[in-house]
């Protein structure tokens, strides 16, 4: 039969007709059995459908060129077939094993000393692989997977693969790396790499060494994808450099062995920090600097922002990041610019206003920024009192641009942080703002309006906070329009963050409150690094043109970070300047280098190791479809901003259809009607759908202005895996769960419900579903609900019972409400920030933004999933 395989592939590659006679007689004639597979009617002729059916699969087969890499359906891993040893890297890519990576990889795992060798050791793959399986998108429906979607692996040996950068600190919109920039042009895809620098790790290995070797050329840190040539010399993986090892580098001191400089802990591990010498250092490290900026306008004391804020300092206030040099000071504002004297040995804080905001001063330079340690005291004396200080104002102007101001002059001499609370548009001063919004167009189905900053103001004075350490970050509450198109640029540009709590009350809404607590707490305790730089390095021949995330771009490849937090992503977009031909993989490193709260120079390096390929089929086999969204929605944010939201949505749209035409032209070997996709872009239309309705992006639904331009900064700044919920939420059906297939973390079990599609169809009215969509959670309990879900999880007797506004779970003794809320609290743990829950019933109010999720359905104003389906294939079909 393998024989007979090898002719029926070879010979079908003729199309007509009378060939497949031809072939048929020459079985005949050649003595090989004709009734298997070709069976013989009842008339006694054979049956010509077995054949076309041979000639469809071999002939696909082998006319294309296929890439090993696989899509796995559960977390078990998948070992590749069997190979033969090669001498070079196959035109034919090689098999490998689908493991997955964990972060102990990070901390352990043998590093090669050759790549060549690892390469040879590749296997080849005998079928078609999983990612290249053709679907017809019009035809299956259910393409969604019932638990979330991993990234994919790259298709590199064993060894090579499980010291490689975990894909949630270090990926690529391209897991098989294209051979020349037309290649790449031919397959429609985007090349680019999102990064999460900072991220929290449970663990990381630490080097301390006087000497941290790099290359010599083009100062690649050594890594476990360079080339040992002997004990004394090693190949860079970037520009091919070769190196001296230093003496200090033979020595392990893991193992404590010498002479085995390929063991070493920066040749086991994808990610690793350094301890920095003083040659990393431009100046003394600096302290750990906090400066809180207050609006205590009538407007800001009406929220009651102030007294959350005041307690939650209290409340962790040791806990703040920093040693025994750490500084505090504060700055309220409201028409005035108020400083605070919280000098030693005063016996309570002095209030200090200036109220000529045109000229702003310092008026006591030395004793604004104390030492937390030393005076402590007069800090929470501070804290305690301020919610009262400003209890009775009517002061309704906001000089935020002064206040701004200030806190550059006072943090300039250091650098630091500065936190912004602010609730109202500034209307005072320098930076003062009008109101842009037209609350009549928020439903518009045109162009929408004012994206970009009204005034340069907040922008020059990021980026002179840049230049001097300092970021900003920016938490806004209000229940009105604030223009965050403008006042967001002073921390886009200065690498801060931004909050925004629409609609905040300590009283009407309770639910903003309790994100508000979570979030700074989360703010305030949580690691930084400061003075910070990040350069990213790819191999010879590969170049970045585009960085995506909050920063100020120093040099064509150097961020400057004057702060880094934990929870901050980055994108960046690639070209290939030169042809990879004569290069087996390619490299890609990150190294941020930072002051730590303790003080101490820190370098963070991530290294990323991906295979080139030469053919198309390749390049899509290896195409990441998470990360791919995630790069478009940071270009098409660029876009609205530049040119339009109109524009930005048609590329998006475009960007499905480039890469499917591309697909079915130069990849399929055979025509079928219908839209086809690949089985590794399988959700990639469902995903465009998913942003063109999303609140950056949608049109012809009531969208405020500021909550429009919120949603753009969390899409350009987030890591992937947060931002991927705001664009396609998870749907799960909560009121059947079961500890079949459960996780066990801590000694607490967790429910693992299938993940279900975002269409109505899926709800019924007796059960309850809980849809995650990154920042909020909602419980949408209909009206049949089973009687026991209520009861054992609502704690109501009825639905009927069910509260309008409920927005905690009871904490009851049951089976089933320690389930829900142990899932509930999973789902809230995987993230930094704290998403609201909100317990909705079939006629509550919250009801639109559920179904506004719903992305597989039709609206007033947009397609259903069905419909952009069919819309996309007549774009295809022209």
């Amino acid at each position: 039969m393998l024989v007979c395989r090898t002719l029926y592939c070879r010979a079908f590659y003729i199309y007509n007709a009378s060939a497949v006679v031809h072939f048929i007689f020459f079985l005949s004639i050649s003595g090989l059995p004709v009734f298997h597979p070709f069976p013989v009617s009842a008339s006694g002729s054979f049956s010509l459908m077995p054949i076309l059916y041979f000639y469809y699969f071999y002939s696909s087969l082998s006319r294309s060129v296929y890439c090993c890499w696989q899509w796995p359906t559960t977390g078990t891993p998948q070992p590749g077939p069997p190979g033969r040893q090669l001498g070079h890297y196959p035109s034919l890519p090689p098999g490998y094993q689908n493991t997955s990576v964990s972060h102990g990889a990070m901390a352990g795992g043998p590093g090669p000393a050759q790549l060549s060798p690892s390469l040879a050791a590749m296997s080849l793959q005998s079928s078609t692989p999983e990612a290249l399986r053709v679907v017809n998108l019009l035809q299956e429906r259910n393409l969604l997977p019932p638990t979330p979607i991993p990234a994919p692996t790259p298709c590199l040996p064993q060894d090579l693969q499980k010291v490689n950068c975990h894909p949630e600190v270090f990926r690529s919109t391209l897991c098989n790396i294209p051979q020349t920039q037309s290649l790449l042009n031919k397959a429609k895809m985007p090349l680019g790499l999102l990064l999460h620098p900072f991220k929290d790790l449970s663990q990381l290995p630490v080097v301390t060494s006087s000497t941290i070797v790099r290359c010599r050329s083009c100062r690649t840190y050594i890594n476990p994808f360079v080339s040992f040539l002997d004990q004394r010399r090693w190949k860079c993986n970037l520009c091919n450099r070769v190196n001296d090892v230093p003496e200090e580098f033979m020595y392990n001191p893991v193992s404590r062995s010498y002479g085995e400089p390929h063991k070493r802990p920066e040749v086991q591990n994808a990610t690793i920090e350094f301890i920095a010498p003083s040659e990393y250092m431009l100046r003394p490290p600096q302290p750990a600097v906090y400066l809180f900026i207050l609006d205590v306008s009538h407007n800001a004391v009406e929220t009651g922002y102030l007294n959350v804020f005041c307690q939650s300092l209290l409340d962790n206030i040791t806990s703040l990041p920093g040693d025994s040099r750490t500084k505090i000071g504060f700055i309220t504002f409201d028409s005035t610019i108020h400083f605070y004297n919280l000098q030693e040995g005063l016996s309570q804080p002095q209030m200090l206003i200036v109220s000529d905001i045109e000229d702003i001063f310092l008026p006591t330079p030395d004793s604004l920024l104390v030492n937390l340690n030393e005076c402590k005291e007069l800090v929470q004396d501070l804290l305690k009192s301020l919610p009262t200080l400003f209890q009775k104002t009517m002061e309704t102007q906001s000089a935020l641009g002064s206040a701004l101001q200030a806190g550059f002059k006072l943090l300039s001499p250091t650098g630091g942080r500065m936190t912004v609370f602010q609730t109202q548009l500034p209307n005072l001063g320098a930076g003062a703002l009008q109101s842009r919004e037209d609350p009549n167009q928020r439903a518009s189905a045109k162009d929408i309006q004012h994206l970009s900053p009204a005034t340069d103001f907040y922008k020059t004075l990021a980026l002179d906070c840049s230049g001097q350490q300092v970021a900003v970050d920016l938490f806004m509450l209000s229940a009105q329009y604030c223009d965050l198109a403008s006042l967001g640029c002073i921390s886009r540009f200065s690498a801060g963050s931004v909050y925004h709590y629409p609609s905040y009350h300590h009283q009407h809404n309770p639910a903003q409150v309790e994100c508000f607590q979570k979030d700074l707490k989360r703010y305030l305790t949580r690691k930084i690094g400061f003075e910070a730089v990040m350069r990213i390095r790819c191999s010879k021949g590969l170049s970045i043109h585009t960085f995506h995330g909050n920063f100020f771009v120093r040099s064509t490849d150097l961020l400057s970070l004057p702060n880094v937090n934990p929870d901050a992503g980055f994108a960046v977009q690639m070209s290939i300047d030169e042809n990879l031909d004569d290069m087996q993989v390619v490299s890609f490193q990150a190294a941020l280098l930072y002051t730590s709260s303790k003080g101490e120079r820190r370098i963070r390096v991530h290294t990323l190791c991906l295979p080139v390929v030469n053919s198309l089929s390749d390049i899509f086999a290896g195409a990441d479809v998470q990360a791919i969204t995630g790069l478009l929605a940071c270009m098409a944010v660029d876009r609205s901003v530049t040119s339009s939201l109109g524009d930005a949505r048609d590329a998006l749209t475009n960007a499905a259809i480039d890469s499917l035409t591309s697909y079915r032209q130069n990849v399929l070997t055979i025509q079928q009607p219908g839209l086809l996709s690949p089985a590794c872009l399988r959700l990639f239309p469902l995903f465009v759908l998913a942003l063109l309705k999303q609140k950056s992006f949608r049109t012809g639904t009531s969208t405020r202005l500021d909550d429009r331009v919120f949603s753009m900064c969390q899409l350009k700044y987030q890591p992937l895996a947060y931002s991927m919920l705001m664009i396609h939420p998870s749907l799960y059906r909560v009121d059947d769960l079961t500890d079949e297939g459960a996780l066990n973390i801590n000694e607490r079990t967790i429910p693992q419900p299938r993940l279900l599609q975002l269409s109505v169809e899926k709800l019924s009215r007796e059960g309850a579903f809980l849809m995650d969509a990154g920042t909020v959670i909602y419980l949408w309990i209909g009206q049949n609900c089973n009687p026991i879900f209520l009861t054992q999880v609502l704690g109501v007797p009825n639905y009927a019972a069910v509260p309008e506004n409920l927005n905690l779970l009871p904490d009851l003794d049951t089976a089933e409400s320690q389930r829900t809320r142990a899932f509930i609290g999973w789902l809230r743990d995987q993230r930094p920030f704290f998403p609201s829950l909100h317990i909705i019933r079939d006629e509550s109010q919250r009801k639109a933004s559920f179904m506004q999720n719903m992305i597989e359905d039709r609206t007033e104003s947009a397609l259903s999933y069905y419909e952009f389906l069919l819309h996309l294939q007549q774009q295809i079909s022209k």
